[in-house]
């Protein structure tokens, strides 16, 4: 009975020292809206792996290297301030150990000319390990119709 329990017991510890693709990838996504929050370039950029592709928010083109995706949230987190995301749902698709999608709904929130401005959209991360690190290699943003 012993060995069972202590057999049961390393397997709990076992799973939870690692959580899993979805896990690490979900940490990521995190990361991004905290940096997002905190309106900090450097921290969010350093979540893209160096050859992301990215579509923001009203995105005309797919930002590929790294300076575009500076250089975007450069404007659009140094703009409408305060500002926050979150993810208010989403559902992760694990593709294999190393590779994960999140696709879901978030709120966007800033001031512009003193007021609040609440932006409903549809998002979708991609996220890889890279090494020994996750990164987005794909992030898609696009307004949540009104109708």
């Amino acid at each position: 009975m012993r060995r069972i329990l202590l057999a049961m017991t390393l397997a709990v510890s076992a799973s939870l020292a690692h959580a899993g693709p979805k896990e690490d990838a979900y940490q990521v996504v995190e990361k991004w809206g905290k940096a997002f929050t905190a309106s900090d370039v450097d921290a969010i950029v350093r979540l893209y792996a160096p050859d992301a592709l990215m579509i923001g928010t009203l995105g005309k083109v797919v930002l590929t290297k790294p300076e575009e995706i500076r250089k975007y949230f450069e404007i659009a987190l140094n703009n409408n301030k305060p500002r926050s995301a979150s993810l208010n749902s989403s559902e992760a698709l694990v593709i294999d150990d190393s590779t994960v999608i999140i696709s879901g709904f978030d709120t966007v929130t800033g001031v512009k000319d003193g007021q609040s401005v609440i932006g409903l959209g549809r998002v979708t991360f991609v996220v890889a390990r890279r090494g020994s690190d996750w990164l987005i290699v794909h992030l898609h943003r696009s307004p949540l119709p009104a109708t």
